[in-house]
Protein backbone atom coordinates (compact mmCIF):
# COMPACT_ATOMS: atom_id res chain seq x y z
CA UNK A 1 0.00 0.00 0.00
CA UNK A 2 1.31 3.31 -0.94
CA UNK A 3 1.98 6.10 1.54
CA UNK A 4 -1.15 8.15 0.28
CA UNK A 5 -3.47 5.00 -1.10
CA UNK A 6 -6.32 6.26 -3.07
CA UNK A 7 -9.59 5.94 -1.90
CA UNK A 8 -12.26 3.43 -3.07
CA UNK A 9 -14.88 4.31 -5.52
CA UNK A 10 -18.32 3.57 -6.60
CA UNK A 11 -21.39 5.54 -8.51
CA UNK A 12 -23.69 8.50 -7.38
CA UNK A 13 -26.50 7.48 -9.14
CA UNK A 14 -28.34 4.67 -10.77
CA UNK A 15 -28.10 4.20 -14.10
CA UNK A 16 -30.12 2.24 -17.22
CA UNK A 17 -29.08 0.29 -20.26
CA UNK A 18 -31.19 -1.82 -22.30
CA UNK A 19 -30.36 -4.13 -25.03
CA UNK A 20 -30.25 -7.47 -26.32
CA UNK A 21 -27.79 -10.47 -25.10
CA UNK A 22 -25.94 -12.00 -27.53
CA UNK A 23 -25.86 -15.86 -26.92
CA UNK A 24 -29.26 -15.81 -25.98
CA UNK A 25 -31.07 -13.09 -28.01
CA UNK A 26 -32.96 -12.02 -24.94
CA UNK A 27 -33.97 -8.47 -24.35
CA UNK A 28 -31.99 -7.72 -21.08
CA UNK A 29 -32.11 -4.70 -18.50
CA UNK A 30 -29.09 -3.82 -16.89
CA UNK A 31 -29.41 -1.16 -13.81
CA UNK A 32 -25.71 0.02 -12.53
CA UNK A 33 -26.46 1.03 -8.72
CA UNK A 34 -23.71 2.10 -6.16
CA UNK A 35 -21.88 0.30 -3.42
CA UNK A 36 -20.62 0.44 -0.36
CA UNK A 37 -16.71 0.29 0.31
CA UNK A 38 -15.20 -3.06 0.36
CA UNK A 39 -18.12 -4.81 -1.37
CA UNK A 40 -16.24 -4.99 -4.73
CA UNK A 41 -18.11 -6.17 -7.78
CA UNK A 42 -21.55 -7.95 -7.65
CA UNK A 43 -24.30 -9.34 -10.10
CA UNK A 44 -27.59 -9.23 -9.17
CA UNK A 45 -30.67 -11.23 -10.94
CA UNK A 46 -33.84 -9.49 -10.44
CA UNK A 47 -35.77 -12.12 -12.36
CA UNK A 48 -35.17 -14.91 -10.41
CA UNK A 49 -37.05 -15.72 -6.93
CA UNK A 50 -34.85 -13.97 -3.94
CA UNK A 51 -32.75 -11.50 -6.46
CA UNK A 52 -29.53 -13.77 -6.06
CA UNK A 53 -26.62 -12.14 -6.05
CA UNK A 54 -22.96 -13.48 -7.70
CA UNK A 55 -20.17 -11.77 -6.64
CA UNK A 56 -17.38 -11.27 -9.54
CA UNK A 57 -14.97 -13.57 -7.98
CA UNK A 58 -12.59 -15.89 -10.51
CA UNK A 59 -13.91 -19.11 -7.86
CA UNK A 60 -17.27 -18.62 -9.74
CA UNK A 61 -15.69 -18.96 -13.40
CA UNK A 62 -17.48 -22.56 -14.85
CA UNK A 63 -17.00 -21.87 -18.69
CA UNK A 64 -14.61 -19.76 -21.08
CA UNK A 65 -15.96 -21.45 -24.22
CA UNK A 66 -17.67 -18.30 -25.60
CA UNK A 67 -17.28 -15.24 -22.93
CA UNK A 68 -16.90 -15.80 -19.02
CA UNK A 69 -19.42 -17.45 -17.37
CA UNK A 70 -19.92 -17.37 -13.93
CA UNK A 71 -22.31 -19.46 -11.65
CA UNK A 72 -23.58 -19.31 -7.98
CA UNK A 73 -25.85 -21.91 -6.18
CA UNK A 74 -26.64 -22.80 -9.68
CA UNK A 75 -27.48 -19.12 -11.08
CA UNK A 76 -25.29 -17.69 -13.91
CA UNK A 77 -23.70 -14.81 -15.58
CA UNK A 78 -22.91 -15.17 -19.32
CA UNK A 79 -20.49 -12.80 -20.95
CA UNK A 80 -19.46 -10.82 -17.91
CA UNK A 81 -16.20 -9.78 -19.15
CA UNK A 82 -17.11 -6.38 -21.20
CA UNK A 83 -19.34 -5.18 -18.33
CA UNK A 84 -16.57 -5.43 -15.92
CA UNK A 85 -13.58 -4.31 -18.04
CA UNK A 86 -15.44 -0.75 -18.21
CA UNK A 87 -14.96 -1.03 -14.56
CA UNK A 88 -11.83 -1.73 -14.15
CA UNK A 89 -11.16 1.19 -17.13
CA UNK A 90 -12.83 3.32 -14.80
CA UNK A 91 -11.28 2.49 -11.91
CA UNK A 92 -14.81 1.87 -9.69
CA UNK A 93 -14.10 -0.21 -6.81
CA UNK A 94 -17.06 -1.13 -6.09
CA UNK A 95 -20.95 -1.40 -8.30
CA UNK A 96 -23.85 -3.95 -7.98
CA UNK A 97 -25.07 -4.67 -11.65
CA UNK A 98 -28.36 -5.68 -12.10
CA UNK A 99 -29.95 -7.79 -14.93
CA UNK A 100 -33.08 -8.99 -15.49
CA UNK A 101 -31.52 -12.09 -17.72
CA UNK A 102 -28.37 -14.69 -17.77
CA UNK A 103 -26.18 -11.96 -19.66
CA UNK A 104 -25.30 -8.09 -20.06
CA UNK A 105 -26.54 -6.82 -23.20
CA UNK A 106 -23.93 -7.24 -25.69
CA UNK A 107 -24.58 -3.18 -26.79
CA UNK A 108 -22.02 -2.91 -30.06
CA UNK A 109 -19.78 -5.53 -28.83
CA UNK A 110 -17.10 -3.49 -26.79
CA UNK A 111 -17.71 -1.85 -23.53
CA UNK A 112 -18.07 1.63 -24.89
CA UNK A 113 -21.56 2.04 -23.68
CA UNK A 114 -21.03 0.38 -20.52
CA UNK A 115 -18.14 3.44 -19.98
CA UNK A 116 -20.92 6.44 -21.01
CA UNK A 117 -23.63 4.79 -18.83
CA UNK A 118 -21.14 4.72 -16.01
CA UNK A 119 -19.61 7.95 -16.54
CA UNK A 120 -23.69 9.65 -16.37
CA UNK A 121 -23.97 8.05 -13.50
CA UNK A 122 -20.82 10.26 -11.77
CA UNK A 123 -17.81 8.21 -10.11
CA UNK A 124 -17.77 9.23 -6.60
CA UNK A 125 -15.17 8.55 -3.96
CA UNK A 126 -15.37 6.61 -0.54
CA UNK A 127 -14.56 7.34 2.87
CA UNK A 128 -12.31 3.78 2.29
CA UNK A 129 -8.62 3.38 1.01
CA UNK A 130 -8.42 1.36 -1.72
CA UNK A 131 -7.21 -1.99 -1.58
CA UNK A 132 -4.21 -3.09 -4.09
CA UNK A 133 -1.78 -5.72 -4.95
CA UNK A 134 1.38 -4.31 -5.33
CA UNK A 135 3.49 -6.74 -7.82
CA UNK A 136 6.87 -7.19 -6.52
CA UNK A 137 8.43 -10.45 -8.38
CA UNK A 138 6.95 -11.81 -11.71
CA UNK A 139 3.92 -14.12 -11.75
CA UNK A 140 2.94 -16.19 -14.67
CA UNK A 141 1.04 -18.89 -16.31
CA UNK A 142 0.93 -20.98 -19.24
CA UNK A 143 -1.06 -23.49 -21.50
CA UNK A 144 0.97 -25.74 -23.25
CA UNK A 145 -1.29 -27.03 -25.15
CA UNK A 146 -2.49 -23.82 -26.76
CA UNK A 147 0.97 -21.86 -26.35
CA UNK A 148 -1.10 -18.86 -24.31
CA UNK A 149 0.82 -17.56 -21.69
CA UNK A 150 0.37 -14.48 -19.16
CA UNK A 151 2.48 -12.78 -16.66
CA UNK A 152 2.86 -9.69 -14.50
CA UNK A 153 5.79 -8.20 -13.22
CA UNK A 154 6.77 -5.04 -11.20
CA UNK A 155 5.06 -1.23 -12.38
CA UNK A 156 4.08 1.85 -10.62
CA UNK A 157 0.33 1.43 -12.23
CA UNK A 158 -1.61 -1.04 -13.96
CA UNK A 159 -0.32 -1.91 -17.54
CA UNK A 160 -1.52 -4.39 -20.24
CA UNK A 161 0.28 -5.54 -23.56
CA UNK A 162 -1.53 -8.12 -25.39
CA UNK A 163 0.12 -10.03 -28.41
CA UNK A 164 -2.26 -12.38 -30.51
CA UNK A 165 -1.19 -14.72 -33.24
CA UNK A 166 -4.05 -16.26 -35.05
CA UNK A 167 -1.99 -17.57 -37.74
CA UNK A 168 -4.47 -16.38 -40.60
CA UNK A 169 -3.37 -14.19 -42.98
CA UNK A 170 -6.84 -11.94 -42.59
CA UNK A 171 -5.98 -11.22 -39.34
CA UNK A 172 -1.99 -11.93 -38.60
CA UNK A 173 -0.48 -10.91 -35.91
CA UNK A 174 -1.30 -8.09 -33.95
CA UNK A 175 -0.46 -6.11 -30.55
CA UNK A 176 -1.83 -3.72 -27.68
CA UNK A 177 -1.03 -1.77 -24.91
CA UNK A 178 -2.39 0.13 -22.24
CA UNK A 179 0.23 2.32 -20.28
CA UNK A 180 -2.31 3.81 -18.10
CA UNK A 181 -6.23 3.34 -17.26
CA UNK A 182 -6.70 6.86 -17.81
CA UNK A 183 -6.19 6.35 -21.69
CA UNK A 184 -8.90 3.06 -21.57
CA UNK A 185 -11.65 5.17 -22.51
CA UNK A 186 -10.38 6.73 -25.74
CA UNK A 187 -8.16 3.75 -26.60
CA UNK A 188 -9.54 0.54 -25.68
CA UNK A 189 -13.16 1.04 -24.73
CA UNK A 190 -14.75 0.96 -28.10
CA UNK A 191 -13.12 -1.98 -29.41
CA UNK A 192 -15.50 -4.71 -30.17
CA UNK A 193 -15.66 -8.57 -29.62
CA UNK A 194 -14.50 -10.43 -33.24
CA UNK A 195 -14.91 -13.80 -34.63
CA UNK A 196 -13.56 -16.20 -37.48
CA UNK A 197 -16.42 -17.43 -39.97
CA UNK A 198 -15.67 -20.63 -39.36
CA UNK A 199 -16.15 -20.12 -35.95
CA UNK A 200 -19.59 -18.10 -36.61
CA UNK A 201 -21.11 -20.74 -38.86
CA UNK A 202 -20.60 -23.23 -36.00
CA UNK A 203 -22.31 -21.08 -33.58
CA UNK A 204 -25.22 -20.12 -35.93
CA UNK A 205 -25.42 -24.34 -36.97
CA UNK A 206 -25.85 -24.49 -32.63
CA UNK A 207 -28.35 -21.40 -31.99
CA UNK A 208 -25.49 -20.06 -30.06
CA UNK A 209 -25.44 -16.25 -30.99
CA UNK A 210 -29.37 -15.25 -31.36
CA UNK A 211 -28.49 -11.58 -30.34
CA UNK A 212 -25.75 -11.35 -32.64
CA UNK A 213 -25.74 -9.02 -36.01
CA UNK A 214 -23.00 -7.08 -37.86
CA UNK A 215 -23.20 -4.42 -36.00
CA UNK A 216 -21.92 -5.98 -32.50
CA UNK A 217 -19.06 -8.64 -33.99
CA UNK A 218 -15.97 -7.97 -36.76
CA UNK A 219 -15.94 -11.34 -38.60
CA UNK A 220 -12.75 -12.35 -40.17
CA UNK A 221 -13.95 -14.05 -43.41
CA UNK A 222 -10.42 -16.60 -43.35
CA UNK A 223 -12.12 -19.19 -45.46
CA UNK A 224 -13.97 -18.90 -49.39
CA UNK A 225 -17.37 -17.35 -48.03
CA UNK A 226 -19.74 -20.03 -50.20
CA UNK A 227 -22.85 -19.09 -51.72
CA UNK A 228 -24.85 -21.07 -48.93
CA UNK A 229 -23.38 -19.60 -45.99
CA UNK A 230 -23.75 -16.88 -47.57
CA UNK A 231 -27.46 -17.44 -47.47
CA UNK A 232 -27.72 -18.43 -43.51
CA UNK A 233 -25.52 -15.45 -42.86
CA UNK A 234 -28.37 -13.10 -44.92
CA UNK A 235 -31.21 -14.77 -42.91
CA UNK A 236 -28.98 -14.96 -39.22
CA UNK A 237 -28.60 -11.47 -39.84
CA UNK A 238 -31.82 -10.02 -41.33
CA UNK A 239 -29.73 -8.74 -44.33
CA UNK A 240 -30.30 -8.62 -48.36
CA UNK A 241 -26.94 -8.75 -48.82
CA UNK A 242 -23.52 -9.20 -47.60
CA UNK A 243 -19.82 -8.71 -48.65
CA UNK A 244 -16.43 -9.09 -47.94
CA UNK A 245 -14.98 -6.21 -47.47
CA UNK A 246 -10.86 -5.38 -48.70
CA UNK A 247 -9.69 -6.42 -45.80
CA UNK A 248 -10.97 -9.26 -45.46
CA UNK A 249 -14.05 -8.54 -42.57
CA UNK A 250 -17.90 -8.73 -43.69
CA UNK A 251 -19.09 -5.78 -44.58
CA UNK A 252 -21.84 -3.37 -42.55
CA UNK A 253 -18.82 -2.49 -40.25
CA UNK A 254 -15.80 -0.25 -39.93
CA UNK A 255 -12.90 -1.08 -37.70
CA UNK A 256 -11.79 1.68 -34.95
CA UNK A 257 -8.13 1.25 -35.01
CA UNK A 258 -6.12 -1.52 -38.03
CA UNK A 259 -5.34 -3.42 -34.30
CA UNK A 260 -9.12 -3.36 -32.90
CA UNK A 261 -8.71 -7.16 -32.37
CA UNK A 262 -5.73 -6.77 -30.09
CA UNK A 263 -7.04 -4.40 -28.44
CA UNK A 264 -10.46 -6.08 -27.89
CA UNK A 265 -8.44 -9.27 -26.20
CA UNK A 266 -7.09 -6.45 -24.27
CA UNK A 267 -10.01 -5.46 -23.30
CA UNK A 268 -11.16 -9.13 -22.35
CA UNK A 269 -7.97 -9.63 -19.78
CA UNK A 270 -8.96 -6.21 -18.36
CA UNK A 271 -12.62 -7.57 -17.63
CA UNK A 272 -11.73 -11.28 -16.61
CA UNK A 273 -8.49 -10.28 -14.19
CA UNK A 274 -11.52 -8.17 -12.51
CA UNK A 275 -12.14 -11.96 -10.98
CA UNK A 276 -9.51 -11.39 -8.92
CA UNK A 277 -11.13 -8.84 -6.98
CA UNK A 278 -8.33 -6.30 -6.21
CA UNK A 279 -6.85 -3.44 -7.86
CA UNK A 280 -3.55 -4.60 -9.53
CA UNK A 281 -0.38 -2.59 -9.38
CA UNK A 282 1.84 -3.79 -12.16
CA UNK A 283 2.01 -4.40 -15.88
CA UNK A 284 0.14 -7.78 -17.67
CA UNK A 285 1.36 -9.34 -20.62
CA UNK A 286 -0.42 -11.66 -22.45
CA UNK A 287 0.66 -13.68 -25.30
CA UNK A 288 -2.26 -15.33 -27.56
CA UNK A 289 -5.09 -14.49 -24.22
CA UNK A 290 -8.36 -16.49 -24.25
CA UNK A 291 -10.99 -16.37 -21.08
CA UNK A 292 -9.29 -20.02 -20.34
CA UNK A 293 -6.45 -18.90 -19.55
CA UNK A 294 -7.09 -15.41 -18.43
CA UNK A 295 -9.28 -16.35 -15.49
CA UNK A 296 -6.54 -19.50 -14.88
CA UNK A 297 -4.50 -16.92 -14.11
CA UNK A 298 -7.05 -14.36 -12.07
CA UNK A 299 -7.51 -17.92 -9.49
CA UNK A 300 -3.61 -18.00 -9.09
CA UNK A 301 -3.11 -14.04 -8.40
CA UNK A 302 -6.03 -14.26 -5.90
CA UNK A 303 -4.72 -17.45 -4.08
CA UNK A 304 -1.08 -15.61 -3.64
CA UNK A 305 -3.21 -12.27 -2.79
CA UNK A 306 -5.24 -14.04 -0.26
CA UNK A 307 -1.75 -15.86 0.94
CA UNK A 308 0.08 -12.66 1.54
CA UNK A 309 -3.01 -10.87 3.20
CA UNK A 310 -3.33 -13.41 5.86
CA UNK A 311 0.68 -13.12 6.12
CA UNK A 312 1.49 -9.84 5.92
CA UNK A 313 2.77 -8.89 9.25
CA UNK A 314 2.32 -5.61 10.28
CA UNK A 315 5.87 -3.51 10.17
CA UNK A 316 5.94 -1.58 13.28
CA UNK A 317 8.57 -0.99 15.50
CA UNK A 318 7.94 -2.52 19.16
CA UNK A 319 10.33 -0.59 20.64
CA UNK A 320 9.11 2.22 19.98
CA UNK A 321 6.67 4.83 22.11
CA UNK A 322 2.96 3.39 21.17
CA UNK A 323 0.08 5.35 20.45
CA UNK A 324 -1.58 4.26 23.74
CA UNK A 325 -0.15 2.34 26.40
CA UNK A 326 -1.74 -0.04 29.02
CA UNK A 327 -2.92 2.72 31.14
CA UNK A 328 -4.44 4.33 28.29
CA UNK A 329 -5.84 1.31 27.03
CA UNK A 330 -7.75 0.62 30.67
CA UNK A 331 -9.38 4.59 30.46
CA UNK A 332 -11.17 3.11 26.59
CA UNK A 333 -11.50 -0.14 27.56
CA UNK A 334 -13.39 -1.78 30.83
CA UNK A 335 -11.34 -4.71 30.79
CA UNK A 336 -8.73 -5.10 34.19
CA UNK A 337 -5.89 -7.71 34.54
CA UNK A 338 -6.15 -10.72 34.45
CA UNK A 339 -8.53 -10.30 31.33
CA UNK A 340 -7.02 -6.97 30.05
CA UNK A 341 -5.36 -9.01 26.73
CA UNK A 342 -3.71 -6.28 24.85
CA UNK A 343 -0.89 -4.21 26.25
CA UNK A 344 -0.02 -1.63 23.27
CA UNK A 345 -1.50 0.21 20.20
CA UNK A 346 0.61 1.55 17.51
CA UNK A 347 -2.01 2.45 14.87
CA UNK A 348 -5.56 3.97 14.95
CA UNK A 349 -7.39 5.15 12.16
CA UNK A 350 -11.12 5.30 10.89
CA UNK A 351 -10.42 1.63 9.26
CA UNK A 352 -7.67 -0.17 11.13
CA UNK A 353 -6.28 -0.83 14.22
CA UNK A 354 -2.82 -2.38 15.28
CA UNK A 355 -1.95 -3.81 18.67
CA UNK A 356 0.32 -6.21 20.23
CA UNK A 357 0.71 -8.50 23.75
CA UNK A 358 3.51 -9.64 24.88
CA UNK A 359 2.84 -13.37 26.26
CA UNK A 360 4.59 -14.12 29.52
CA UNK A 361 4.85 -17.37 31.76
CA UNK A 362 3.15 -15.24 34.49
CA UNK A 363 -0.13 -15.36 32.57
CA UNK A 364 -2.93 -16.74 35.02
CA UNK A 365 -4.41 -19.02 32.44
CA UNK A 366 -1.47 -21.21 32.11
CA UNK A 367 -1.48 -22.19 35.65
CA UNK A 368 -4.56 -25.06 34.20
CA UNK A 369 -4.11 -24.96 30.69
CA UNK A 370 -1.76 -27.67 29.79
CA UNK A 371 0.58 -26.69 32.81
CA UNK A 372 3.35 -28.83 31.17
CA UNK A 373 3.18 -27.44 27.65
CA UNK A 374 1.95 -23.99 28.09
CA UNK A 375 -0.41 -22.62 24.93
CA UNK A 376 -2.47 -19.56 25.26
CA UNK A 377 -5.93 -20.63 24.84
CA UNK A 378 -7.44 -20.38 21.32
CA UNK A 379 -10.54 -18.68 22.90
CA UNK A 380 -8.15 -15.74 24.46
CA UNK A 381 -6.89 -14.88 21.43
CA UNK A 382 -9.63 -14.32 19.86
CA UNK A 383 -11.05 -12.44 22.85
CA UNK A 384 -7.65 -10.26 22.60
CA UNK A 385 -8.21 -9.56 19.28
CA UNK A 386 -11.67 -8.42 20.05
CA UNK A 387 -10.38 -6.24 22.74
CA UNK A 388 -7.67 -4.83 20.46
CA UNK A 389 -10.78 -4.18 17.76
CA UNK A 390 -12.81 -2.94 21.18
CA UNK A 391 -10.37 0.00 20.41
CA UNK A 392 -11.35 0.32 16.70
CA UNK A 393 -14.55 0.42 17.89
CA UNK A 394 -15.21 3.02 20.72
CA UNK A 395 -13.03 5.29 18.61
CA UNK A 396 -16.41 5.80 16.54
CA UNK A 397 -17.82 8.12 19.63
CA UNK A 398 -16.68 11.11 21.57
CA UNK A 399 -17.10 9.70 25.11
CA UNK A 400 -15.78 6.10 24.73
CA UNK A 401 -15.47 5.61 28.44
CA UNK A 402 -19.04 5.88 28.35
CA UNK A 403 -19.81 2.90 25.92
CA UNK A 404 -19.30 -0.59 25.91
CA UNK A 405 -19.11 -2.86 22.82
CA UNK A 406 -20.44 -6.50 23.07
CA UNK A 407 -20.02 -9.43 20.70
CA UNK A 408 -22.38 -10.29 18.30
CA UNK A 409 -20.89 -12.64 15.96
CA UNK A 410 -17.79 -14.67 15.30
CA UNK A 411 -17.26 -16.18 11.72
CA UNK A 412 -14.65 -17.75 10.12
CA UNK A 413 -12.07 -18.45 13.16
CA UNK A 414 -9.16 -20.25 12.06
CA UNK A 415 -5.70 -20.92 14.31
CA UNK A 416 -2.50 -21.58 12.35
CA UNK A 417 0.00 -22.25 14.92
CA UNK A 418 0.43 -22.24 18.48
CA UNK A 419 1.22 -19.25 21.05
CA UNK A 420 3.54 -19.85 23.59
CA UNK A 421 5.14 -18.12 26.35
CA UNK A 422 7.57 -15.59 25.14
CA UNK A 423 5.53 -14.93 21.63
CA UNK A 424 4.58 -11.20 21.41
CA UNK A 425 1.26 -11.11 19.25
CA UNK A 426 0.55 -8.40 17.11
CA UNK A 427 -3.19 -7.89 16.02
CA UNK A 428 -4.53 -6.41 12.60
CA UNK A 429 -8.10 -5.81 12.55
CA UNK A 430 -9.48 -4.07 9.42
CA UNK A 431 -13.42 -2.81 8.39
CA UNK A 432 -15.45 -4.92 6.34
CA UNK A 433 -17.94 -2.34 6.20
CA UNK A 434 -18.17 1.21 7.92
CA UNK A 435 -19.84 1.10 11.15
CA UNK A 436 -23.28 2.28 11.14
CA UNK A 437 -26.09 2.13 13.70
CA UNK A 438 -23.63 1.08 16.34
CA UNK A 439 -22.27 -2.22 14.54
CA UNK A 440 -18.95 -2.81 13.96
CA UNK A 441 -17.66 -5.66 11.59
CA UNK A 442 -14.38 -6.76 11.28
CA UNK A 443 -11.57 -8.77 9.61
CA UNK A 444 -9.09 -9.27 12.97
CA UNK A 445 -5.38 -11.00 12.69
CA UNK A 446 -3.04 -12.10 15.25
CA UNK A 447 0.37 -12.63 13.98
CA UNK A 448 3.51 -13.67 16.13
CA UNK A 449 6.74 -14.89 15.01
CA UNK A 450 6.49 -13.28 11.58
CA UNK A 451 3.50 -16.07 10.46
CA UNK A 452 -0.15 -15.45 11.12
CA UNK A 453 -1.43 -17.65 14.14
CA UNK A 454 -5.32 -16.90 13.85
CA UNK A 455 -8.04 -14.79 12.37
CA UNK A 456 -11.32 -14.75 12.60
CA UNK A 457 -14.32 -12.54 11.38
CA UNK A 458 -16.09 -9.90 14.28
CA UNK A 459 -19.05 -8.72 14.81
CA UNK A 460 -20.05 -5.93 18.07
CA UNK A 461 -22.26 -3.63 18.51
CA UNK A 462 -21.48 -0.45 20.89
CA UNK A 463 -23.57 0.29 23.02
CA UNK A 464 -24.19 2.92 26.09
CA UNK A 465 -23.25 1.94 29.32
CA UNK A 466 -25.95 2.12 31.90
Amino acid sequence: MSLNPKKQTTIANEVQLKGVGLHTGQEVTLNFKPAEANSGYAFKRIDLEGHPIIPADANYVTDTKRGTTLEKNGVLIQTSEHVLAACVGLEIDNIIIELNASEPPIMDGSSKFFVEALEQAEIVELDADRDEFIVKDVISFSDEETGSEILVMPANEYQVTTMVDFETKVLGTQNASLKSLKDFKEKISCSRTFSFLHELEALLEHGLIKGGDLNNAIVYVDKELSQETMDKLKVAFGKDDIKVKPNGILDNLTLHHPNEAARHKLLDVLGDLALVGTYIRGKVIANKPGHGINTQFAKKLAKIIKSEKRNKVPQIDLNEKPLYDVTEIMNKLPHRPPFLLVDKIYELTESTVIGSKNVTMNEPFFVGHFPGKPVMPGVLQVEAMAQTGGILALSSVPDPENYLTYFMKINNVKFKQQVVPGDTLIFKLELITPIRRGICHMQAYAYTNGKLACEAELMAQIVKAK
